[in-house]
């Protein structure tokens, strides 16, 4: 197992724990609100961590998706998780403006 898998896996247990919190306030200003700009965000934020989940499952439970994660090319690992890291940053700044 190299780092870069495990810095994924962190990035995805982080996106996860984002976007619950975004999508209780999404489904809060909805609820509310009743507008389509709420419903877009709400169904995004359930989209994305379905997305996330999935990729949890593949990274923590999934015996042999787990094991070709863990061995495919360093480059290939970095890739995978580059766009991880990223989309948490990306996550980072939507619920800092979010709950702001």
């Amino acid at each position: 197992m190299t780092v870069w898998v495990d810095v994924a896996r962190v990035a995805i247990a982080v996106n996860l724990l984002l976007l619950a919190s975004l999508v209780y306030v999404w489904g809060r200003n909805y609820a509310e609100l009743r507008s389509s700009l709420a419903l877009g965000l709400l169904l995004f934020g359930v989209f994305l961590f379905l997305e996330n989940g999935l990729a949890f499952y593949f990274y923590f439970l999934e015996v042999t998706l787990r094991v070709w994660v863990e061995s495919v090319p360093v480059l290939a690992q970095l890739a995978m998780t580059a766009l991880r890291v990223c989309e948490t940053v990306a996550l980072l700044f939507l619920t800092w403006t979010t709950w702001r």
